[in-house]
């Protein structure tokens, strides 16, 4: 079956299991908001779950609702610089951080000017990364209540996590913080390599209802 998701910031496993395991159509013709994973993702460091945020221009109220294709990046603030020292610093240990490092690197040396465009080109590097195809397809107009689709953008929102039932793998920190599920799928490519694919495509998506 066929499944409409969000492009989002460093994808997590819920939502990158979904796209390895779906036919997926990517949403471009949806409203930004607030408070989901379109600009944010959540990584494990030595103090927990720790959350990636990327600044954007926020236009005026005036003009209305933005689409989430025309929101730009702030890269006044130096985010890029600043996530990279992040990641560094939470999985420079990890098994497979250095089999990964030269790939993930110019995500954040290369200058973007939309955060959609930074975020479809981070999930395309991902899935080189992991050697599966990365989805091409992209809605053409927006539907409220898709037809002949399943609606998985949910996913995106940061307010409630999917329930599911993933299973544990070995993180950096689990001895400080216990298991974090549900992070970015850097934290499990990082940590498991080559077998992050098949980790991903075991996982169990009844959540989902598809």
């Amino acid at each position: 079956m066929k499944l409409l998701l969000h492009p989002g910031y460093l994808l997590n496993i819920a939502s990158f299991a979904t796209m390895v395991q779906h036919d997926i159509l990517w949403e471009m013709e949806d409203n930004y908001q607030k408070q989901t994973y379109r600009n944010r993702c959540y990584i494990c460091t030595d103090q927990g779950k720790q959350m990636l945020n990327i600044p954007i221009q926020h236009v005026g109220g005036n003009l209305g609702r933005q689409k989430y294709k025309d929101v730009k990046l702030d890269n006044l603030y130096h985010w890029q610089r600043q996530h990279w020292r992040s990641l560094q610093t939470a999985y420079r240990t990890s098994p497979f951080f250095e089999f990964y490092e030269d790939e993930i690197a110019p995500l954040y040396t290369t200058e973007f000017d939309f955060l959609l465009d930074f975020n479809l080109m981070a999930i395309e590097t991902i899935c080189d990364c992991l050697q599966t195809n990365m989805p091409i397809e992209k809605t053409k107009i927006y539907e409220e209540i898709p037809t002949a689709i399943y609606d998985a953008r949910f996913l995106i929102s940061a307010k409630t996590n999917a329930p599911m039932q993933q299973e544990k793998y070995m993180q950096v920190f689990t001895d400080r913080n216990g298991f974090i599920g549900n992070v970015s799928v850097l934290d499990l490519m990082f940590n498991e390599g080559p077998n992050a694919l098949e980790y991903l495509n075991n996982q169990n998506l009844d959540f989902l209802n598809a």
